[in-house]
């Protein structure tokens, strides 16, 4: 029996341990606070993601997660679809929305080209990106390269600045201020927003 407590533990670890920016240290506490909890906040906890993961998917025009499909801003006829800003991942569009200083759309690429990590641009929504601008009936007139301040987020925006180029759509990145090698999602809001207004034209 009490083997059985220990591998039900270790399972629980090692399935939080899988959580990313969360180490076994980590786990190990995330686990026993939440064996501390009654069972209703256990179960509490487990429908809530079962919830999300069933409930929540991706938007088919922007690519950010959502309930709903298209989400709330591509569907929000108040927002610019003709400008369009390019994120690396779904939370990032929480912190620009944050700012509440863009009033376009978004897309998301999920990922960054990494080379290294076998990340090339068919791993990530570059085709879907194009596909967007192509559209005749949505017209862009500015794309947004909103990639992080990193080795693979500058690769990814000289990539996409060399395709977007030629379609004669004005290209502009995020200002600096931004941390080098920080993430856009852990920068705080009045720092994105600066970033954001005073963003600067791709050559």
């Amino acid at each position: 029996m009490q083997t059985s407590r220990h591998d039900a533990v270790s399972k629980l670890i090692f399935e939080l341990s899988k959580l990313p920016g969360i180490g076994e240290k980590t786990a190990t506490r995330l686990s026993y606070f939440i064996l501390k909890q009654d069972e209703t906040y256990a179960r509490a906890l487990s429908e809530a993601i079962l919830h999300a993961k069933q409930k929540i998917g991706l938007c088919s025009q922007c690519f950010t997660f959502s309930d709903s499909n298209p989400c709330r801003i591509c569907s929000n006829p108040n927002r610019t679809s003709s400008m369009i800003c390019v994120v690396e991942r779904p939370a990032e569009v929480l912190v620009i929305e944050q700012t509440e200083a863009f009033k376009g759309v978004y897309h998301v690429l999920h990922g960054a080209l990494s080379p290294l990590d076998g990340i090339g641009p068919e791993e990530i929504k570059i085709q879907e990106l194009l596909t967007r601008i192509h559209n005749p009936n949505c017209p862009v007139r500015e794309i947004i390269l909103a990639t992080n301040p990193s080795v693979e987020g500058e690769t990814t925006a000289l990539y996409l600045t060399k395709l977007v180029k030629p379609f004669g759509i004005r290209l502009t990145k995020l200002a600096h201020g931004l941390p080098v090698g920080g993430l856009l999602e852990y920068t705080d809001k009045q720092t994105v927003g600066k970033a954001l207004e005073n963003r600067m034209e791709m050559n």
